[in-house]
């Protein structure tokens, strides 16, 4: 069984193998580049799923996100009924959250709780909407602010991201925008 990160490289590595030996890529798939719509790209020009997951291999990479004890225990919400069953989810929540804070500056604990909440299953009673847990959360954030990815807001509302940060952000989605891609030809 492999995880995500593993499955990610072997889908990211096979068309790009594949197109530096001169293989023939099968008839349905297509290699195409990525425009970026400025110079160098940013991370709004970037897919959020392909960010998230390479921005999570860099910090696992890096070896600076140190796990908490808990991690393989704890669940991510009142809602869920069990720990995550991929071993890298901090790393992918860590990028997720990192990501979030690069969109909307100002974004705090609180919110963060409201955006990765569920619908919690009551069973055969209706369910309801429940905010995540805040201790992963902020656990997160403060990872991110070890690492000098994000900072305290001096309007005292949440955390922004910071200028090294929004960089190594920067830096890793033009690095994707380069590599090619795989669509399926129709």
């Amino acid at each position: 069984m492999t995880s995500w990160g593993e499955e990610f490289d072997k889908q990211q590595a096979a068309p790009a193998a594949a197109a530096a030996a001169g293989a023939a890529v099968a008839s349905s798939v297509k290699l195409v580049a990525r425009k970026p719509k400025t110079k160098c790209g940013t991370l709004k020009d970037v897919a959020p799923h392909d960010f998230v997951m390479a921005y999570a291999k860099y910090l696992k990479k890096a070896g600076k996100v140190e796990l908490p004890k808990w991690v393989d225990l704890v669940k991510t919400g009142i809602s869920k009924e069990l720990a995550p069953s991929d071993p890298d989810w901090y790393y992918i929540r860590a990028a997720a959250v990192a990501r979030r804070i690069y969109l909307r500056n100002g974004t705090g604990v609180g919110a963060l709780r409201k955006i990765y909440g569920t619908k919690k299953n009551n069973g055969c009673m209706p369910g309801h909407f429940t905010i995540a847990s805040g201790s992963v959360l902020r656990s997160v954030v403060q990872q991110l602010e070890a690492l000098k990815v994000v900072e305290k807001d001096p309007s005292g509302h949440g955390r922004r991201i910071s200028s090294s940060g929004r960089r190594d952000l920067d830096r890793i989605a033009s690095q994707l925008l380069k590599t090619p891609v795989a669509v399926a030809a129709q």
